[in-house]
């Protein structure tokens, strides 16, 4: 099996993003499992074509985007993607685009092809907090998971893919509101691994698991 895992380069005036740290600390294989890292722009549309060029330089198995979730405190495993771009802040180029399709041709969603809930139970097991989310956001990380998602429907059925949001790391707070979840580097590579191994082990998703949320 061939895994394919990016993670964002620094956006909104940051220096660092979480995302892409903690993928380079990732083993090169796991549980048997070829890794493959590769960094892409926060940038509408382009996102798209960089993984895709990965993709058909790579043909992997799997395929896990990572992003960083400024204020969320888990790591959070995305179950859904959708059809919308509504950009609170410009991207790395400048764009701001609001209120967008992202493929006039899309579904209006399309869910994650990866066992989430495991990946999830998975990582709490190793006493590392997470939870399913049910909102990518409207940003570059929605924009990546739903290209990815169209891309496997329409061109690439054979590949899974999804993604994780992860929190801020601890010396990204020194800027920011006092309070503000952090997770250190180390353990956000720690979930990844972990959540890598849920979908080497998992072909199916576990629906005896109880998560979601009543809100």
């Amino acid at each position: 099996m061939k895994i394919l895992i990016t993670g964002f380069d620094p956006f909104g005036g940051a220096d660092i993003n979480p995302a892409y740290e903690a993928v380079k600390l990732l083993p090169d294989t796991i549980l048997g499992a070829t890794i493959i890292k590769k960094e892409i722009p926060t940038v509408f549309k382009k996102d798209g074509i960089v993984l895709e060029e990965a993709m058909q330089e790579y043909k992997p198995d799997v395929v896990v985007c990572v992003g960083q979730a400024g204020g969320r405190s888990q790591i959070t495993v995305e179950k859904v993607a959708i059809n919308l771009i509504e950009a609170r802040i410009p991207d790395n180029e400048g764009q701001q685009p609001l209120g967008e399709q992202i493929h006039e041709d899309g579904d209006t969603a399309y869910f994650v092809t990866l066992p989430v809930k495991a990946m999830v139970a998975h990582i709490l097991e190793n006493d590392i907090p997470a939870s399913v989310s049910y909102t990518a956001g409207t940003y570059v990380c929605n924009d990546v998971l739903y290209r990815l998602l169209y891309l496997e429907k329409t061109k690439y059925p054979e590949m899974k893919g999804g993604f994780i949001h992860v929190p801020y790391l601890p010396e990204q707070a020194v800027s920011l509101p006092a309070g503000t979840p952090t997770m250190s580097v180390e353990m956000i590579s720690q979930g990844l691994l972990h959540a890598v191994e849920a979908i080497v082990e998992n072909d199916e998703e576990v629906h005896h698991v109880k998560m979601g949320t009543i809100m």
